[in-house]
């Protein structure tokens, strides 16, 4: 079914316009943005920000931005730009020359590094706001900051009803973006860019595709608060130097695939929290099953997740360094035809995650699908994963105790289930035997519970109890530079006939 999901996005992103919806203008508009801060205005150009351009829109119209630097912060109080309109095209004409940049707006180019740069207002850069058949394409978004205490710092943002515990939005497409900051956090506590490319509370479908996301304090990629019915494809996305290249927070019915995740703390880790992210676990089962999975983790590349100075925050800052594809406390994922490679310390993990977050006061979350053990800590159980047919060479190279290829720290029925892949080393030992972790998958499987201590030493969160442990420790946040991202091909395609694109073709600025 993973791979089904996949073709289907292929098939839309040639289309990328898709098909008219009800909610979408008889005959759609194209309104045209320049503001003439790097390259000259072509006439025909009707606003000088994006944000005025959204305003005079209808459902279904287009904006197309011409190449240029914006700093957009009247979208509302806490957004750069806000979306509400259904149907809306939002798409710059070139990715890497239109950029939507949180700084304050004096510096020489764009998403400055210098603190004395930036503006600290907490915000977000663009967000869709409870409203369905939107796309955002090819441009980039950057340096948006969150709070020091937290909020906001989403670049990219489809928010269905943060916070609400209920789906809120439909059908989202996000196609050739670039989620960025190059403001570096002097500590945890710092302001900073928290989300690259997030998708909360939308039932879908939806897909982000040829994206890239990078330096992100909690997670490049986000799919979250959409137990069982995110119906929701990354494919073909790269993520590098966040504290998690990918979080899923209490989601299922995803595909990710066919896409790269390095340099990261730790890589691809769907999770389950006690927070406002509601209702948890993380449960990859499909809708209405009570085993089959319907969240498809497969054909990635990933590799080198193994970095300390990356932008970190809160709990997503003290994920397991060294970890490829970690399943902390989710159930009925399928994890399969990945390459893993160079994880320091495991290549692919499964465990139960003991959340000793303060659930939201809204009760929305109240430790549904774990187990209260004390008052402070709600613990999530790993059950009936599958992780099948991966390619693994070079991992547990920190040399810990546990650090290795495939591990699973949880006792399950059903069990945690490993079998055809290729590998050298595993914890438990033997991890592919029937008595062990391998098939038949409906049984009990054992896994490892010592491993656990092993993984809190990782996250450097706590005391670490295995006095022999050594994992790479952060001495200061270090951020990669903008660089250039393969741009949409034709950016005028679908588009209604206007002044920037004569004869249904773009022929201003590239890259």
């Amino acid at each position: 079914m993973g791979s089904r999901k996949l073709a289907l996005a292929a098939c839309l992103l040639l289309v990328l316009v898709g098909l008219p919806t009800a909610a979408q203008a008889a005959t759609p508009r194209a309104l045209l943005v320049c503001n003439g801060s790097t390259a000259a205005c072509p006439s025909g150009t009707q606003f000088t920000s994006i944000q005025a351009a959204v305003d005079a829109a209808a459902a279904g119209d287009w904006v197309l931005v011409w190449p240029g630097v914006y700093h957009e912060k009247k979208g509302s109080a806490t957004a750069g730009v806000w979306v509400t309109k259904p149907g809306l095209h939002l798409r710059g004409l070139d990715r890497n020359l239109v950029v939507v940049d949180g700084s304050h707006g004096t510096a020489a180019g764009p998403c400055p590094a210098d603190p004395a740069l930036q503006d600290f207002t907490p915000r977000d850069g663009i967000v869709v706001y409870k409203t369905s058949g939107t796309y955002v394409d090819n441009l980039t978004v950057c340096n948006y900051l969150a709070a020091a205490t937290g909020g906001h710092g989403n670049q990219v943002w489809w928010n269905g009803g943060d916070g609400s515990g209920t789906i809120g939005m439909g059908s989202w497409w996000g196609n050739y973006l670039t989620a960025t900051s190059e403001y570096a956090p002097p500590t945890s506590s710092s302001a900073m860019a928290q989300y690259g490319i997030f998708i909360s509370n939308a039932g879908g479908p939806g897909s982000a595709n040829y994206s890239y996301a990078s330096n992100m304090g909690d997670s490049a990629f986000y799919v979250g608060a959409c137990r069982r019915v995110c119906n929701a494809v990354l494919s073909h996305v790269h993520a590098q130097n966040s504290a998690l290249g990918f979080s899923g927070t209490n989601a299922g019915n995803y595909t990710i695939g066919s896409s790269e995740w390095d340099l990261n703390r730790a890589g691809i880790v769907p999770n389950s929290l006690n927070n406002d992210d509601a209702p948890p676990p993380q449960d990859g089962r499909c809708p209405g099953s009570s085993t089959q999975s319907c969240t498809f983790i497969e054909h990635n590349y990933v590799h080198d997740n193994n970095n300390p100075n990356v932008p970190s925050f809160g709990i997503a800052g003290a994920a397991p360094v060294g970890a490829g594809i970690e399943i902390a406390g989710g159930s009925y994922d399928t994890v399969r035809y990945n390459t893993v490679v160079r994880q320091g310390g495991w290549g692919i993990v499964t465990h139960e995650f003991p959340d000793s977050e303060t659930p939201p006061a809204s009760g929305l979350s109240h430790c549904q699908g774990g187990t209260q053990v004390s008052e402070l800590v709600c613990n999530f159980p790993a059950i009936g994963n599958l992780v099948y047919g991966n390619r693994l060479s070079g991992n547990g190279f920190f040399g810990n105790p546990t650090n290795v290829d495939l591990a699973n720290e949880a006792g399950a029925n059903p069990k945690n289930c490993f079998y055809r892949n290729s590998f050298t080393s595993s914890d438990p030992p033997d991890i592919q035997s029937p008595a062990v972790d391998g098939p038949p998958c409906d049984g009990y499987g054992p896994g490892d519970p010592a491993l656990l201590s092993e993984l809190a030493c990782a996250s450097g969160f706590g005391n670490c109890t295995v006095p022999e442990a050594n994992y790479p420790q952060q001495t200061s946040a270090v951020m990669l530079p903008l660089t250039r991202q393969a741009p949409m091909p034709s950016p005028c395609a679908g588009a209604p006939a206007n002044a920037f694109c004569p004869g249904g073709a773009y022929a201003g600025p590239r890259s």
